[in-house]
Formats: structure tokens, sequence, C-alpha cells
């Protein structure tokens, strides 16, 4: 698995519509980047249950100790809405890569949209909410 991650990883340096961001929350930094799912090699996408379509995106969240820069393991749930107000629960699945830990929620999107993304991280009495704005396009 670890070598996927890397593939992954690298994919994310490759493209440059959209770069990875960072928050600073309480005790977190969270990292954070929407992107299309066919940036994704088809081995990624399938050993991580995600579907490549144009259609598809995938949110991917880490969350730091922003002290000792170790990824952490908090619950997190979110939820993306569009402009007119349809929301989407993002069904985040938590994946360890060695000393990484990513959370990847998969959403389906048309081309053009935009999804005001709320993002809830909660440890051991700590909960931060990560909250962002994307516009999507279909390659």
């Amino acid at each position: 698995m670890r070598k996927w991650f890397g593939l992954l990883l690298i994919s994310f340096c490759c493209f440059s519509a959209q770069a990875e961001i960072k928050q600073t929350l309480g005790p977190w930094d969270v990292h954070y980047i929407v992107f299309p799912s066919t940036f994704l090699t088809p081995e990624i996408a399938k050993a991580n249950g995600l579907v490549r379509s144009k259609f598809n995106a995938v949110v991917n969240i880490s969350v730091l100790d922003k002290k000792t820069k170790k990824a952490q393991m908090p619950a997190v749930e979110g939820v993306a809405r569009n402009l007119i107000g349809t929301s989407k629960e993002l069904k985040f699945k938590r994946v360890v890569d060695g000393d990484a830990i990513y959370y990847l929620a998969p959403l389906a999107y048309r081309d053009r949209e935009t999804y005001r993304f709320k993002v809830t991280m909660s440890d051991r009495g700590q909960t931060e909410v990560l909250e962002f704005q994307q516009q999507m396009y279909v390659d």
C-alpha cells in the first residue's frame, strides 16, 4: 500500500489546477485537497475503493499535530453543499500508509459546480471545523 500512496502523493504534485491547502485549526494543521478522480491511477483507485470518472472527485484530508507534525487520527465527517443547497454527505475512509494517515471521500459533481465543504474533526474532546469552497470542472 505504501508505494500506492507514494504515487498518489506524486499525482498531487503533478497538476496545477488546485494545490494542497493547509489551515491551522486548534492544535492541528489540516491539509486538504479536492481533485478529479481521473488523476488517480486505476490501481490506486481500486485499492482505495474509489471510482475513476470525469464526474467524480476525491476529497483528501490529512490532520497533523501542529507542534510535532505527527499524523493524527480524529473522527472525520463532512458535507458538501452546492450553491442551490443540495447537500451530499462525505463518507470518509481512513487510510494508514506508514506514518501518514489520509481521509478520502468520493464526491460526484457536474461541470462548473461549486461546493461549500464543511468537515468536522473530533478527537479526545477537541472538535474543529474546516470550511472551504471550490468550483469543480469536468476534464
